[in-house]
């Protein structure tokens, strides 16, 4: 550190001045960061809730049920949609061969109800979830929706990772595939 010969009574700005350009400079970074963050959310949002999803690469047996079902165009649409969307892991928990027998063209109509029963119309936000119990899936059965504390679930599915925006809508990641009821 430099000192600087000063006159009796003379105050010594240097350092007030130092500081101040410090908390300029950190004030500039955070807006920076900001601003960069909020360029990604919205370059994110640019895509629809198949490409979101697709892109994350970890729901390749929900894209690939979403072609089978005949639902992909559908999803790419206005929208809004809120996805409540399985990983890759969360079908794995199926019984074994289910998924694969799901595909089959000949069962195209009940994956189609199960998929659908993941979406709602709308865009519903975590934040949205505080006051409702349930909400109707566009298959036209209510989905069960429980807050407890910090854990939303969705009938018995837990919500992963919530508020994914897309350009037509949000995705919520689900560790379950949650089943329509039958009849």
């Amino acid at each position: 550190m430099n000192f600087l010969p000063m006159k009796r009574n003379e105050v010594h700005l240097a350092p007030a001045i130092e500081r101040r350009n410090a908390m300029k400079l950190k004030g500039l970074l955070f807006a920076a960061a900001i601003t960069l963050g909020s360029s990604v959310s919205a370059f994110a949002a640019e895509k629809d809730v198949v490409d979101t999803a697709m892109e994350a690469g970890k729901f390749k047996t929900l894209a690939a049920a979403l072609e089978a079902a005949g639902l992909v165009a559908t999803l790419k649409g206005t929208g809004p949609f809120t996805v409540f969307a399985p990983t890759d892991e969360a079908f794995a928990k199926l019984p074994a061969g289910t998924v694969e027998n799901l595909l089959r063209p000949e069962n195209k109509q009940k994956l189609t109800e199960i998929l659908t029963y993941h979406v709602v119309a709308g865009k519903v936000m975590a934040a949205d979830v505080a006051g409702i119990d349930e909400a109707k899936s566009i298959n036209g059965n209510m989905i069960d929706i429980e807050v407890d504390g910090s854990t939303v679930k969705v009938n018995d599915a837990a919500v992963t990772a919530a508020d994914i925006a897309a350009s037509n809508g949000v995705i919520h990641v689900i560790d379950k595939v949650i089943m329509p009821p039958e009849g």
